[in-house]
């Protein structure tokens, strides 16, 4: 399919062919008739793409920072690399559209194939020839409402959120200054609700066609004046700013013009130095308002599909769409005079020409649109989504080498792009076949970049592929003892990425399948135990004959708890999702997993999740490790350090850049430019087992390890109790 993307690298707006994505759970396939260029948020988008590399540094100088604080953890050539990786990322632009159901995942009960929808939702209602949209962003639309007029829904539903927070009332005087696109979409809207509504704009055509709608508006150098005369000299009950500026006259005009606590809502991006003697003196209320309405920036509402209880929460984001399609089927919202421009999708680049101002033409609504008819006929099926060819096959068969490993991958996410996928490149005797992601998009790009011969959105593709013997699996958490089953059960050798699952009964998935497996390996990503530095540490303990003594401080840096890894369901959590990976190492360091745990957590106080954490593990030989986990620490200090003591030696491994190794006073210290954590060596080391036909890592490892990250969870939740691995 074709979809519209941003290169935030190189600053190109492009059409690319990606595959058509595949609905999961919860989400609608919807095949697209139109979509509404963002005159806003998507301008703002590409004009920080076509910065230089300086412009971007000086606009985003947080992000600058976080760089530099990754330069000095990680050396200056990982954190540029990381950084480059993250500009190189498509992004796919555009969040209103309006189409035809084609696919249903599961749990979506309600919708129907064949079904007429808005869609909503920056990366779901996207400019694509298709969109995989959740539930909660979808919208069914009445047969009198056209998809032209269903593409602005979800604008729709900025102003009538914005509108909300002004809690105006019938017969109240709203102002609406700045009278864009957002503009003319809120004077009708406050009108609609039976307000006396007034609007203003530097603009005389807008202000031209904010008349042509009964509204009384004016030019900005007008304004105090006619809106004294509006309100008969009491000042504005509500005043919503749509305007799209850096100035600060917005707030000002607003606090002018307003009555003594009066509510000033900013729905557009304006300057906001409130000028304080005129909001103390009238004691203003000034909000900003938070794009669609309630839901917005909830994963649990936008993306898991959980509702919020009417009788607490009137108007979510969901309803106010609702609210919008049938203000539009009745006419009391009028977008058609609204529109512009309107190009077809495979000139969709030049919809960004003219609202970047690139060429010199006056616009309002400009729509996208795509080949499906009004009449198309109900029960319409989606076509396969195939595969898109990335580079050609030139070889046979029979000239590649029998201990070739041929790859397919399940997931193209950031980590994958940035770490996994490079140091694949590297490694010989490896042939990048196939890649996957859900939405395609990015299955595309990786393809393209690394060289796989084709992209596709099913899962399933790359699981039966007679092409692929090994399957690389660098999904979510929540999928990855799913797949791994999966997987082996087509008879695939597979790498998955850690955590191997995020709960005993997938644990045990996975078990019984290896029991029955005799021909496919399996290995998670624990990538430390391949380290340079990490076999040179074990190296200086190779030949000891006492137990040791190990401690692990990890400086994992703070993740907000809403955040997906803190999800049972789909992270497992920090200490199941990433302790797993420091428990590996006490393992490898030892030879053997643990066989108890204790641990205890600092309060979590309403702002952690279980991830300021102390766990001890014993070992068969006698060996105790300790791995603090800490999430209050400063991320500018480096993340880990291990101490190992033994026999009168001992070894420090800072960051994995240092090793310090001292026995018989004699010490040793080895320094590497930038950090190594061994992830080109964990793939050769996977290479070399599917060879030998001998896995990388021992299968007691890799069970044991994922049990002791249970246990601990375990052990916290009762108080530091010890828990015994059998």
């Amino acid at each position: 399919m074709k979809q519209l993307l941003q290169n935030l690298k190189n600053g190109q707006t492009t059409i690319e062919e990606v595959p058509i994505p595949t609905p999961r759970a919860g989400q609608a396939l919807v095949k697209v008739a139109a979509s509404l260029v963002s005159a806003g948020t998507e301008r703002m988008v590409v004009e920080f793409a076509e910065k230089s590399l300086l412009g971007k540094a000086r606009s985003r100088p947080d992000l600058v920072k976080q760089v530099l604080q990754k330069m000095s953890r990680e050396g200056v050539f990982p954190a540029l690399q990381a950084a480059f990786h993250r500009l190189d990322n498509p992004m796919p632009l555009g969040y209103s559209s309006a189409g035809v159901i084609t696919a249903l995942g599961a749990g979506m009960e309600g919708f129907q194939i064949g079904q007429r929808v808005a869609c909503a939702g920056g990366g779901y209602a996207v400019h694509a020839e298709y969109n995989l949209v959740p539930r909660n962003l979808l919208t069914p639309l009445p047969a009198s409402v056209d998809f032209e007029s269903a593409a602005f829904t979800t604008l729709g539903a900025i102003a009538l959120h914005g509108f909300r927070l002004t809690g105006a009332q019938l017969g109240e005087n709203v102002a609406v200054i700045g009278l864009g696109l957002l503009g003319l979409l809120t004077i009708q809207l406050a009108s609609a609700a039976g307000c006396r509504v007034w609007g203003t704009d530097t603009n005389p055509e807008r202000v031209a066609l904010a008349r042509q709608f009964g509204i009384a508006a004016c030019p900005r150098h007008e304004a105090e004046d006619s809106a004294r005369a509006f309100t008969a000299n009491r000042g504005f009950d509500s005043i919503i700013l749509c305007a799209d500026t850096a100035s600060d006259d917005p707030v000002r005009l607003a606090a002018t013009i307003a009555r003594d606590r009066a509510h000033v809502v900013a729905t557009g991006a304006v300057g906001q130095a409130l000028p304080r003697k005129l909001y103390y003196e009238k004691e203003l209320s000034f909000v900003n308002s938070r794009s669609y309405g309630p839901g917005r920036y909830d994963p649990s509402y936008e993306e898991q599909g959980h509702d919020y209880p009417l009788g607490y929460v009137r108007w979510t984001e969901g309803r106010n769409f609702q609210a919008v399609v049938s203000l539009l089927e009745s006419g009391k919202l009028n977008v058609r005079p609204l529109i512009t421009h309107r190009f077809p999708i495979e000139r969709g680049a030049e919809a960004y020409e003219i609202i970047t101002g690139k060429k010199k033409e006056p616009f309002l609504g400009v729509l996208l649109r795509y080949q499906v008819s009004e009449e198309e006929p109900a029960g319409v099926t989606h076509r396969e989504a195939g595969k898109v060819s990335l580079t050609p096959d030139t070889r046979t068969f029979d000239s590649r080498k029998p201990d070739t490993v041929q790859i397919g991958v399940l997931g193209a996410g950031l980590f994958a792009n940035a770490t996994l996928l490079p140091a694949l490149k590297k490694v010989k005797d490896v042939e990048l076949v196939g890649i996957a992601s859900s939405g395609g998009l990015h299955a595309a790009h990786s393809g393209k970049k690394f060289g796989f011969r084709y992209a596709c959105s099913d899962e399933e593709q790359i699981l039966h592929d007679p092409d692929i013997n090994t399957v690389f699996v660098l999904t979510r958490h929540d999928s990855h003892a799913d797949l791994v089953v999966k997987a082996l059960r087509a008879g695939k050798h597979v790498f998955v990425e850690k955590p191997l699952a995020v709960n005993g009964e997938q644990l045990s998935a996975i078990r019984e399948q290896l029991l029955v497996t005799d021909t496919c390996l399996l290995m998670a990503g624990f990538n430390r135990r391949f380290a340079p530095l990490a076999v040179s540490l074990a190296a200086h303990f190779a030949y000891r004959t006492e137990p040791l003594y190990m401690h692990y401080r990890v400086n994992a840096g703070y993740i907000p708890p809403n955040h997906w890894v803190h999800d049972p369901q789909q992270g497992g959590g920090r200490i199941v999702g990433e302790a797993c990976h420091f428990i590996d190492f006490l393992t490898f360091l030892v030879g053997a997993p643990p066989f108890t745990v204790t641990a205890v957590a600092l309060p979590d106080a309403g702002k952690y999740r279980e991830d300021n954490v102390s766990m001890t593990f014993t070992f068969p030989d006698g060996s105790v490790g300790v791995v603090d986990y800490l999430a209050n620490g400063d991320k500018s200090f480096p993340k880990e350090r291990v101490e190992v003591f033994c026999g009168g030696a001992v070894a420090v491994l800072d960051d994995f850049r240092t090793l310090e190794t001292v026995r018989d006073g004699k010490r040793r210290t080895v320094r590497l430019w930038g950090q190594e954590k061994g992830h080109f060596h964990e793939i050769q080391a996977l290479v070399q087992g599917i060879q030998r036909r001998k896995p990388p890592i021992p299968y007691e490892h890799l069970i044991g390890v994922t049990q002791a990250s249970f246990a601990a969870v375990e052990s916290i939740r009762k108080n530091g109790e010890k828990v015994s691995l059998g």
